[in-house]
């Protein structure tokens, strides 16, 4: 028996799974962590392209945070999806390729961003008008990124255009749902493991799309300590990641062309509500939502 096999067992290895799905997580952890300590010796450096300054933004305390999470996730996760043992090659070249895809234009944004334009709608405005913002960059961006990784994972003799559009719709909208979460500390990693935890625990999950989802969460929170203690932050280029490799599983492990056409009709239903209501206000307003925000963050 090979390795992927020895350490994610087959169908009926319910003690083999369980450990392969630990080690996926282990190892997005190690290698966030790692990428994260990379990221932050690369800017004390001298040299304007490194300027910790680039790197630093003020958040709701009024306090200084780093960016520099949110590259390091990317960075960390596509290297444990990069290696992590038991993932086909299609179902892993999607998931590399979104989590460095849509980091790659959230750190555009991150660092290029303009704050004229607010929300989908005010980007998408802008491009009806032939002006292309930053957010709208990487409105098409991950689009196409999404759909990219959509392809790649319905590949099935059942799975037509429409399957792969779907696909790609849920990749991006999941992005950008997870984007909508990073407004507090801890949020939208908080929020990616509570909505991918009924996925997490399923035992009919196939092993590859369980390491993916493994080793995409076991690398967020290796940097929740950070983010719920205010010294760093996701930002677009980290949730849009999360976002993306969590997106990539979900539409990989649809069983059908209906249960893919919800999960991307929720997702975008996620993104059009935002657009009126505050998702802040309605944490605030609920009181078990209101705890489960405020765990473990600083008083």
């Amino acid at each position: 028996m090979g390795f992927a096999a020895s350490v994610f067992g087959s169908a009926d290895g319910g003690a083999r799974r369980a450990t392969g799905r630990l080690a996926a997580a282990a190892l997005g952890a190690v290698a966030a962590r790692a990428a994260f300590s990379a990221a932050r010796r690369a800017v004390a450096t001298d040299g304007p392209a490194r300027d910790p300054k680039m790197w630093n933004r003020v958040n709701h305390r009024g306090e200084p945070v780093t960016l520099l999470e949110g590259p390091a996730y990317a960075a960390g996760a596509a290297a444990a999806l990069a290696v992590v043992p038991g993932v086909p090659a299609p179902l892993r070249a999607a998931a590399v390729g979104a989590a460095v895809g849509a980091g790659a234009f959230g750190v555009y944004d991150d660092l290029r961003g303009n704050a004229d334009r607010r929300g989908m709608r005010g980007h998408l405005k802008a491009l009806a008008k032939g002006e292309l913002t930053t957010g709208g960059v990487k409105i098409l961006g991950i689009g196409g990124v999404g759909l990219l990784a959509g392809a790649l994972v319905r590949r099935g003799p059942q799975d037509t255009l429409v399957d792969k559009l779907l696909a790609g719709v849920t990749v991006a909208a999941a992005a950008n749902a997870v984007n909508l979460l990073d407004l507090r500390p801890g949020r939208a990693i908080k929020g990616a493991a509570f909505a991918a935890a009924p996925a997490l625990l399923r035992s009919s999950e196939t092993a590859g799309v369980g390491a993916v989802r493994w080793a995409g969460l076991g690398a967020a929170l290796a940097l929740l300590p950070e983010d719920l203690d205010e010294r760093a932050m996701l930002g677009d280029a980290g949730a849009n990641a999360l976002g993306a490799v969590l997106g990539t599983a979900a539409a990989a492990s649809a069983s059908s062309r209906a249960a893919l056409a919800g999960r991307a009709a929720v997702l975008t239903a996620v993104t059009l509500a935002s657009e009126k209501v505050s998702f802040t206000k309605v944490i605030a307003g609920c009181p078990p939502l209101r705890a489960l925000d405020g765990l473990g963050r600083r008083a």
